[in-house]
């Protein structure tokens, strides 16, 4: 007899959650005055949790980009008090390209009261369009149908 505590074959459907949409920093984490000096702590943040070395990074994103890119400049850019050092927007791409972080992506987007999200998901983004709007959908379907049997009687 198999007794629960020794079943590792049947998932606990009470401690499942579902994969996030969305990745985003931790709000304490890139909590600033001003958007410069968020855009500085995302990099860090970004930094620190990477695996890879800043001399990586760096290599990596010069790669990518064809053009130098040092360690000493990835400190600037994670650094509060180098506001004349804030990363560009190709700098912050390449840094997307080379750690995968697309927090820093979200991290623009939610100025604008929008989200990255991952093309696997666009059909269900879609999905929720239609079910938002079915209402609307459905009574203009409703009205044509209307429409269509009074011309069909005339």
């Amino acid at each position: 007899m198999v007794r629960a505590a020794d079943d590792t074959q049947t998932l606990d459907l009470l401690t499942w959650e579902p994969p996030r949409i969305v990745e985003r920093f931790e709000e304490s984490k890139v909590r600033s005055g001003s958007h410069r000096d968020r855009i500085a702590r995302a990099v860090a943040e970004t930094l620190r949790s990477c695996s890879l070395s800043r001399e990586a990074i760096a290599e990596g994103m010069a790669d990518w980009l064809g053009e130098e890119v040092s360690r000493h400049m990835l400190d600037a850019y994670a650094s509060q008090g180098r506001a004349e050092h804030t990363i560009s927007y190709l700098r912050m791409l390449a840094l997307v390209h080379v750690t995968g972080d697309l927090r820093l992506l979200q991290l623009g987007a939610e100025l604008f009261g929008s989200s990255v999200v991952e093309d696997r998901y666009l059909p269900w983004v879609e999905v929720g369009q239609l079910a938002a709007n079915r209402d609307e959908v459905g009574k203009a379907y409703e009205s044509a149908l209307r429409q269509a049997r009074r011309e069909t009687r005339r």
